[in-house]
């Protein structure tokens, strides 16, 4: 089923009972994200939330709309995601014509993708126009625009469509960047370094020149989700929408800018940004699970907000996982895996964990061929466009499940040899990555679990004698040797989890190094040392942060044959040259606000 707007989904969210409408009184600042943060930790990523009641706004405000994996389905309308990639496919693998025949049967298949393309409508009230508003009409706080986490520095649009142009307008670029509200009329513009939103930025710095800008909140599903899509510099997202939709994007001629949006729109913001004009953006609860570093960046100045008679804000939360960017972020994944496998053939599957938010982690099985294979394909990944922020590959055979966890870390612990399987290298990393000592590049991991061939490092050997020791030892014991040690907990009979009260630098690493000379510890073959809040019962919060706070170089600590880890947060004198983030934690005020008022949320 295809939308037309982000209407005809509501309506069918409603249908699907995948939707729920809040009538109870609830504020856009914070009490709004705990609710959803809640709803969308439930299994399978909770239900779609309607919030018809906001304070200070007559908007009702759509979150969690993409949370599951039945919702991006319909979203994108399917029954399966792999259908998308599976058309896809269709598309690259088309052979050249040879005979007339092949091109008389080539023909349907192009009039098909011919209508892919972005169309230009005229019309004199178009659905995102019905209302418009210019000069001192124009005020960001009619719209119900969430704070989302206590620290955040103030209002966040979240789920922006924005679209401008190359300096030649040659080129459209629809990117998903927040916007944090300043006034009624300006808002930040943040986008990172390597999006092409600011490479045109720059474009427009270097020429002196005003660069335009419209941000569609709330459009069709499939627009919505192609603004986040990772597509190759010039591809247009509108033509990614019209691909998955079977239908081209209607766009209408914005009021006051030279840019055209999607005609559907609930809403759209018109400006332009001075590229001399710079201000201080953030911090923001970022899907990472931490607060990002404030810093400066472009300015947006409101010319026009235009909507319809009775729009819907449509928004997101992002902040630890799972939150409504995994599903987002998962059907990437599924829809770009045809793609990545025309620059490396041998890549059977990939998985993304969740707990890797995206960049950190990255499984991927290959058709393994030929010696050192999987150091190859790890280093091409790691220079093949966003992939290149990925900070841990690890590769397996082709019959292995990418998408069977347990079935990967039995592997990890029964086969891994320190000596063989290990390889490290150095690059570019992103932005929201906090582990490094500096900011945006340092070390990578590559674990390669693929079966070793002949002429490859390994081959022939035993797997290692991986301990298992028949006794392991008791919190007590740890505590009692290692005061500052505030839990500890076992992980497949051979790792230790430490949760460590770490209160000066290199207490980490010194622990490890004392942990592997004491005598009544000596089967222990890797500790991983955390800090001492985490809870070491949870393992997906365990992996969480173990990817998040991992600098591979610096934090792999061997011993002979015996391995530590610290993920430890990084003090300056240890060589940290960042801020190191603090975890997103919602106030004690509001969970208890939401704690009374949560029986009456969800009642008809």
């Amino acid at each position: 089923m295809n939308y037309p707007s982000l209407r005809e989904f509501i309506d069918r969210l409603e249908r699907e009972g995948e939707l729920l409408r809040i009538k109870e009184s609830v504020s856009p600042i914070l009490e709004i994200t705990e609710i959803t943060d809640r709803v969308s930790k439930q299994p399978g990523g909770g239900k779609a939330l309607l919030f018809e009641n906001v304070e200070g706004s007559s908007m009702p405000v759509l979150i969690n709309a993409f949370g599951s994996t039945k919702r991006m389905n319909m979203a994108l309308g399917v029954h399966n995601i792999e259908d998308i990639p599976k058309r896809i496919e269709r598309y690259i693998k088309i052979p050249p014509p040879a005979t007339l025949l092949d091109k008389a049967k080539l023909l349907p298949m192009l009039l098909q993708a011919a209508q892919f393309p972005p169309k230009l409508v005229k019309t004199a009230h178009p659905p995102c126009q019905e209302v418009v508003h210019l000069d001192n009409d124009i005020d960001l706080g009619a719209i119900p625009i969430l704070q989302c986490w206590p620290e955040d520095a103030g209002r966040f649009i979240t789920f922006p469509i924005v679209i401008n142009r190359s300096a030649d307008k040659k080129i459209r670029n629809v990117g998903l960047y927040r916007m944090q509200v300043y006034d009624r009329k300006t808002t930040a513009m943040h986008w990172h370094i390597h999006k092409d939103g600011a490479h045109f930025f720059h474009e427009f710095k270097k020429q002196n020149k005003m660069m335009e800008v419209a941000i569609a909140l709330g459009a069709d599903p499939a627009s919505c989700y192609s603004a986040s899509a990772p597509l190759p510099y010039g591809i247009d997202e509108f033509l990614l929408a019209g691909f998955i939709r079977k239908q081209s994007v209607p766009l209408v001629k914005c009021k006051t800018v030279d840019l055209e949006v999607p005609a559907n729109a609930e809403i759209v913001l018109e400006g332009y940004i001075d590229p001399s004009e710079l201000r201080l953006e953030g911090p923001f609860g970022d899907h990472t699970g931490y607060y990002s570093q404030d810093g400066d960046y472009p300015v947006v100045h409101l010319t026009a907000i235009t909507h319809r008679k009775d729009p819907v804000y449509l928004t997101t939360i992002v902040g630890k996982p799972p939150q409504e960017d995994f599903y987002l972020g998962r059907a990437t994944e599924r829809i770009f895996l045809p793609l990545l496998k025309t620059q490396l053939p041998e890549i059977v599957d990939m998985d993304m964990p969740v707990e890797g938010v995206f960049h950190n982690c990255v499984i991927v099985s290959i058709d393994k061929r030929y010696p050192m294979q999987s150091r190859r394909v790890m280093s091409a990944l790691w220079g093949l466009g966003q992939m290149s922020f990925v900070k841990t590959i690890v590769t397996v055979d082709a019959e292995v499940n990418v998408h069977d966890y347990e079935a990967i870390a039995k592997r990890l612990l029964s086969t891994v040899d320190f000596e063989t399987d290990l390889f490290f290298s150095e690059g570019i990393l992103d932005v929201l990555n906090h582990a490094s000592d500096q900011m945006l590049y340092g070390s990578k991991l590559g674990i390669d679990l693929t079966a070793k061939i002949e002429g490859e490092p390994g081959y022939g050997k035993a797997d290692p004698p991986h301990a298992h020791p028949t006794t392991f030892p008791t919190q007590e014991e740890v505590i009692e040797a290692f005061p500052e040690v505030k839990a500890i907990a076992e992980v497949q009979n051979s790792i230790l989890l430490v949760a460590l009260d770490k209160t000066e630098p290199n207490q980490g690493e010194q622990f490890i190094d004392s942990f592997f000379d004491h005598p009544n510890f000596s089967t222990i073959e890797i500790v991983i040392v955390l800090e001492g809040h985490v809870d070491l019962t949870n393992i997906s919060i365990v992996m969480w942060k173990f990817f998040n706070n991992l600098e591979p170089k610096r934090d792999f600590h061997f011993e002979d044959e015996r391995l530590g880890i610290d993920v430890t947060q990084k003090f300056p004198e240890e060589g940290y040259q960042q801020n190191w983030p603090e975890e997103i934690e919602m106030t004690s005020e509001i969970k208890n606000k939401v704690d009374i008022k949560w029986d009456n949320l969800f009642k008809g």
